[in-house]
């Protein structure tokens, strides 16, 4: 697989971590690999990386702001529904350069060649998570990878 075109050079930053997660309906269909790749051909370094299955508890805790919306029961249940790979990418401006590699939730409105639009499906099964902020990736990557 070619490297993503959405490779940019960025002004030099401190590295930073954040978290980085492909969803079920994308490890069953066996795209980790490739989805995985476009990190890398990013400049991503994976620092770590598991295939589990999100509890019930641990998936409540992580989409917690989501609680009080209607959509909250299906999330949980469609993101305990199998295999995630969990993984702490580590890079250069890392959550702001993964956010535009992934590109928006909806892969019907990502651009092409970002993440999403090359793997996602539909709102909900867009293939990906990404943290959006510095905050959101300590507190998924301390959810995810306790200690």
């Amino acid at each position: 697989m070619p490297a993503v075109g959405l490779a940019v050079e960025w002004e030099k930053h401190a590295v930073t971590r954040t978290y980085f997660m492909i969803k079920p309906e994308a490890v069953r269909a066996g795209l980790f690999a490739d989805i995985l790749k476009c990190a890398l051909a990013n400049r991503f370094t994976v620092e770590r990386l598991e295939m589990r299955t999100f509890t019930p508890e641990l998936a409540r805790r992580f989409y917690a702001e989501h609680e009080t919306r209607d959509f909250f029961p299906d999330l949980v249940r469609y993101i305990t529904g199998g295999p995630v790979i969990a993984v702490q990418l580590a890079g250069e401006n890392a959550v702001e350069r993964l956010r535009l590699l992934v590109g928006k939730t909806n892969p019907a409105d990502a651009a092409p060649g970002t993440i999403r639009a090359m793997f996602g499906s539909s709102l909900q099964e867009n293939a990906v998570h990404a943290s959006d902020s510095d905050p959101s990736a300590a507190r998924e990557l301390g959810l995810v990878f306790p200690g």
